[in-house]
């Protein structure tokens, strides 16, 4: 498995924008499609962008599509989720996840995904 650790979670308001980052460690990150999940309080987590292995295949939840946009730089063995004109229900803790490429991308089940990073809080303010 591979190990992730995100970052780039903060406080924003309304209409804001900020970019996520996964930094994967451990294996090739280029053998791994991607997903990023959010939970916020007393909400089940749910799928909110995947990622092919490569970076050609994108895949969002209907409810950040136009205003979130994933992407990877497998030499830097990074995933990105650049996310813009936030609302207050885009508050969450968001996670990472990774699964072998050898199985299908753009998953949008949780338990579809073999590694997870720790989570990293996005709060927006209306």
């Amino acid at each position: 498995q591979v190990q992730l650790v995100e970052s780039g979670g903060g406080l924003v308001q309304a209409g804001g924008s900020l970019r996520l980052s996964c930094a994967a460690s451990g294996r090739t990150f280029s053998s791994y499609h991607a997903g990023w999940f959010r939970q916020a309080p007393g909400k089940e987590r749910e799928f909110v962008a995947a990622i092919s292995w490569s970076g050609s295949m994108l895949y969002y939840a209907d409810s950040v599509k136009g205003r979130f946009t994933a992407s990877r730089d497998n030499a830097k063995n990074t995933v990105y989720l650049q996310m813009n004109s936030l609302k207050p229900e885009d508050t969450a803790k968001y996670y990472c996840a990774a699964v072998g490429n050898l199985r299908r991308s753009g998953s949008r089940r949780a338990d579809e995904y073999d590694s997870w990073g720790q989570g990293t809080q996005v709060t927006v303010s209306s």
